[in-house]
């Protein structure tokens, strides 16, 4: 056997394997996307655990009652490190592949939540929260991209917003686990839910070993055989005879060696041939912070302490409105490929413009009604955003972005998001006092600025598989064909698999 010949052999061999517990077709990608969901799960308990340490006597004490301000900077710290991470993970992402990345994400997220459970110094604690914060940015650009690569079109909508719900159910879980550790009357109450996140993470490291590669990823770095059989486990029961693998497989294949014909896939070249998609991409996940919500998910007790609920109270207000959080995230699961990205994004938009207006509203009157008021439009307004802003723009970005550059993209709409997370998390607590009730109508401007831009800007993805959005936008010129002999020398793998190609590209040419 040739010397090439025989190393690409042992790098078949040292791929993951495709099945996960013998599982296959909808069992297998359902099962990995609800185990991928604890990447986005990490991502929203971080968010949701330091609301109630934040209003917590003993945390305060421990620390010499921080400001205001030096609040803000200990929760915001944390997206400085995943918008530093979020900007490199998309090379690393194409380098060494989806899985692998997502293990080291989760590695590094665990890092940085034994510093900040073992925290004896305000400097350790911002500490743990920046090396956790790089593992967040990590999770966050890849698990999108893993999910979206593994899913067909007409239920990747589903998919996404299923892997969005596990992000709630992470921020629901902090709350309450906040909530039942307020009855610790010692540190325990703020080290055992920031220590909960560590063994949450060590999980998603061993699963991750686990799971199999995307199917995507493999052609793209030309382990064929390993993504024929990938995509036969995901999406036709194991069968690599079934016609919609081999088309599956085709189809990635062809449009893997017209990127390649394209050229080279840096940054540069992605900003000038898909500026349109970038820019969509950047805006969707700005938008979902700018909208508002980490004034709610980062600083609720706050709120309702400004509302009139106090101490515990205030806790328990934020653990009940989660419970509906996550409820509202559920119907999304069925009508995302149904009505299609944009309903749903608009709708969202007008009712949590309307109900953040209601929230400053209600706090300008100062009645006896306020606390009640703020607590029944908080609870409208992260309903429709858990419809609606919350798992739509964790898919659009890698839906609509092309395989060549698809973590490179991803990575700058992930940054946007921690870029203006971190915004909003410093600038929140200042701006609570000093400007009180007005705070909200600023973001209710901003949800009735995305309406408008998703109105004018935004295309309909619903239906359209990875490879077909280059019609959708049409941003890139028309490649050369890819012929058979392009396509038999790009596979690699036995002369039977060669043979079950050879037979899809004839079913292909003839469909």
């Amino acid at each position: 056997m040739p010397a090439h010949d025989e190393e690409t052999a042992n790098m078949l061999r040292d791929q993951p394997k495709p099945k996960v517990g013998g599982l296959t077709g909808k069992a297998l990608l359902y099962f990995t996307t609800i185990f991928v969901s604890l990447g986005v799960f990490l991502f929203g308990y971080d968010q949701g655990v330091m609301s109630g340490i934040l209003t917590g006597p003993q945390f305060n004490e421990y620390f010499g009652y921080p400001s205001r301000a030096e609040l803000g900077t200990m929760v915001a710290i944390l997206e400085i490190g995943a918008l530093i991470s979020s900007l490199v993970v998309g090379k690393v992402g194409d380098i060494i592949g989806r899985r692998k990345t997502i293990f080291y994400g989760a590695m590094i997220f665990v890092v940085g939540g034994f510093f900040q459970t073992l925290s004896g110094t305000m400097n350790v604690m911002i500490l743990g929260r920046i090396i956790s914060g790089v593992g967040v940015g990590m999770l966050s650009t890849i698990v999108p991209v893993y999910q979206s690569e593994i899913s067909p079109a007409e239920h990747r909508g589903r998919l996404a917003c299923i892997e969005f719900t596990g992000n709630i159910v992470g921020y629901s879980s902090s709350v309450w686990v906040d909530y039942i550790c307020s009855f610790f009357d010692n540190n325990l109450s703020w080290r055992v839910p920031l220590f909960i996140q560590c063994v949450m993470g060590l999980l998603l490291c061993v699963g991750s070993l686990v799971i199999c590669e995307t199917p995507r990823w493999l052609l793209d770095n030309d382990y064929d055989a390993e993504g024929l059989a990938v995509i036969a486990n995901l999406h036709s029961d194991g069968d690599m005879e079934d016609a919609r693998a081999k088309q599956e497989f085709h189809d990635i294949k062809e449009n893997v060696i017209m990127m390649r014909s394209e050229g080279e896939r840096s940054y540069s070249e992605m900003w000038r041939r898909y500026k349109n998609r970038v820019l969509i991409a950047m805006s969707s996940l700005a938008f979902a912070q700018l909208n508002g919500i980490n004034v709610i998910s980062y600083y609720a007790p706050l709120v309702f302490e400004e509302a009139g609920w106090h101490g515990r109270d205030a806790l328990l207000m934020t653990g009940l409105n989660s419970l509906s959080y996550i409820a509202s995230t559920i119907p999304t699961w069925y009508l995302v490929d149904r009505w299609g990205r944009r309903a749903i994004l608009l709708s969202g938009a007008v009712v949590m413009g309307l109900s953040l207006s209601m929230i400053s509203y209600s706090l300008y009157l100062d009645v006896a009604a306020t606390p009640d008021l703020v607590v029944l439009f908080v609870f409208i307004y992260n309903a429709f955003f858990g419809y609606s802003w919350g798992p739509i723009p964790w898919l659009y970005p890698p839906e609509i972005l092309p395989l060549s550059v698809r973590a490179k993209g991803a990575s700058l709409s992930t940054a946007s998001n921690w870029a203006f997370n971190w915004l909003v998390g410093e600038m929140t607590p200042v701006l609570q006092e000093a400007i009180g009730w007005r705070l909200y109508l600023l973001h209710a401007f901003f949800c009735a600025l995305s309406f408008v831009v998703v109105y004018f800007m935004y295309p309909e993805t619903k239906g359209v598989s990875l490879e077909d959005m280059d019609l959708l936008f049409g941003d890139v010129s028309p490649p050369s064909p890819v012929d058979q002999e392009d396509l038999d020398s790009s596979f690699v793998g036995s002369d039977d698999e060669r043979d079950e190609v050879d037979e899809s590209h004839t079913l292909h040419r003839r469909l």
